[in-house]
């Protein structure tokens, strides 16, 4: 039983839930939803920060970050946002670490930069940080990354446009920007994992970023089960078997309680 519209959420836990427990390789694929619950804004969503200020766009960029002195500079001081260190993971991260422990999580495939899936305690073997990690700093002209505290702290100390002190390259997040390629290794694992799994689960993602949303369909023409959780409409849910709409920290924990006997 399919829950599309949302009339009948229970009906569609307790179907999904059935096949979470019947499944032997889960791959979960996350995008910003599960992380708003966290406190951390979205992009892309009717009160997302690109929502509400395009020009913000600029500071995901990387042809305007390297080029722009004043983008830099609002990137970083963006960086130190208390939000961005002091989120911490909610009941949905905490439900696909329950995944792992019961030896049923194959990959977890993460839109997100925020480290939450590791705080929570999934394994980072596990974690594909398909758009990179803001958790680490790289340098954009000799490659030099390390634990981004360092740049954070010499920024909070007056340095507005941070250099590398190894060659004064410019330094910058390791997230993959708008006009950055994804890392080739990571998307081969993230599509291997989709046609190596029986049940594929989309949680938070509209799954409009492409190439990473083809995750879905790889997954469903080698016969594995669909289910999308997600808070709005996503435009693969004709993909799926099972849809929900709901809070993803209380409709998780739900669909991945623990088998039943």
């Amino acid at each position: 039983m399919s829950d599309r519209d949302g009339t009948n959420l229970q009906a569609g836990i307790r179907e999904a839930r059935a096949w979470v427990a019947e499944a032997e390789r889960v791959v979960v694929l996350t995008g910003a939803g599960i992380s708003t619950e966290s406190g951390i804004p979205d992009f892309r969503g009717k009160d997302g920060l690109w929502t509400k200020n395009p020009e913000a766009m600029k500071l995901s960029t990387i042809q305007h970050y390297l080029a722009d002195t004043e983008v830099r500079k609002q990137s970083w001081q963006g960086r130190l946002a208390p939000g961005n260190w002091r989120a911490e993971p909610n009941a949905g991260h905490a439900a696909l670490v329950e995944l792992e422990r019961r030896g049923q999580l194959h990959t977890l495939v993460t839109q997100n930069v925020d480290g939450l899936h590791q705080k929570a305690g999934t394994h980072h073997d596990r974690v594909v940080e398909i758009h990179g990690t803001m958790q680490e700093f790289v340098c954009m002209d000799c490659g030099d990354r390390g634990p981004i505290d360092g740049v954070l702290d010499r920024v909070r100390n007056g340095e507005e446009d941070p250099c590398c002190h190894g060659c004064s390259g410019i330094l910058k997040t390791a997230t993959i920007s708008f006009g950055q390629s994804l890392v080739a290794e990571d998307l081969d694992r993230a599509f291997k994992a989709a046609t190596q799994c029986d049940l594929l689960l989309a949680v938070g993602t509209t799954l409009s970023v492409y190439p990473i949303a083809d995750m879905v369909p790889r997954a469903r023409a080698q016969g594995a089960r669909i289910v999308i959780l997600n808070g709005d409409p996503t435009d693969l849910d004709d993909h799926a078997g099972v849809v929900l709409r709901g809070q993803i920290g209380d409709v998780l924990p739900q669909v991945v309680a623990a088998r039943a006997h």
